[in-house]
């Protein structure tokens, strides 16, 4: 795989290098999915567990503790990210992701809640409802399919995968996390400049999603305008 973002990545990663693309990916990555989620912890907040592993935030409003171990987790499962690259997409590793995520939460604890596993239990998204939780492993199978069956691999159709994803929401919760985590990982492997949805993209993203089968371009250009920011960090980062 010939991909100069994803070998910076790893490459910073391996060698535990600081203020760079990938100290930047973490930071950013692992904030704004959480925050979408709910997540009371604050850009700097987060920006200081990845850089000294504490949550000394002295006058900082408290914050849950699930906050804070989702946090550590996410910068964990990018990790597994980059680690996988060369591996094609699987349910395995989806399932990893989640199992991840999820690890030493009050959710792990619940016995119905299936950390790192298929739902158990029916949910919505927004309000619509998902796949059920007995169909989840055909319609993951054959989402997989569908992706593999491509000829090429584009921005649209990573972008196609990660609504169809977030349409069936496998796991009891977390779903937008993980499916945030595919996206930016089937971009790095297939040579699509990878994107962050940020807060400002947030309301435009989960209108993208509610309305992806009759209006695509709208989740299509939040996307497009989230991986113009990436590409900016790039250029900065490679002196482009």
């Amino acid at each position: 795989m010939e991909n100069r973002i994803a070998n910076k990545l790893i490459e910073e990663k391996q060698s535990r290098f600081h203020g760079g693309l990938y100290h930047k990916t973490q930071v950013n990555l692992t904030y704004n999915s959480n925050r979408i989620e709910g997540s009371r912890l604050t850009e700097e907040q987060t920006r200081y567990i990845f850089e000294t592993r504490t949550i000394g935030f002295k006058d900082d409003e408290a914050v849950p503790i699930d906050d804070i171990i989702e946090t550590s987790n996410h910068f964990v499962a990018f990790g597994y990210l980059l680690d996988t690259l060369q591996k094609p997409l699987s349910a395995e590793i989806i399932k990893e992701f989640h199992r991840i995520l999820k690890s030493g939460t009050a959710d792990a604890q619940k016995s119905w809640f299936s950390i790192g596993n298929w739902k158990k239990l029916p949910n919505e998204a927004g309000g619509t409802e998902t796949t059920k939780p007995e169909n989840v492993e055909n319609d993951i199978g054959k989402l997989n399919e569908w992706y593999f069956n491509q000829e090429n691999i584009t921005f649209e159709i990573v972008v196609e995968y990660h609504y169809r994803f977030e349409k069936i929401h496998p796991f009891q919760d977390g779903n937008g996390r993980v499916g945030r985590l595919i996206l930016f990982r089937e971009c790095l492997k297939n040579n699509v400049v990878p994107f962050i949805i940020d807060e400002t993209h947030q309301q435009f993203y989960y209108r993208g999603l509610k309305e992806f089968e009759r209006v695509p371009v709208y989740l299509l250009d939040t996307c497009l305008s989230a991986q113009d920011t990436y590409m900016q960090w790039v250029k900065y980062f490679f002196n482009d």
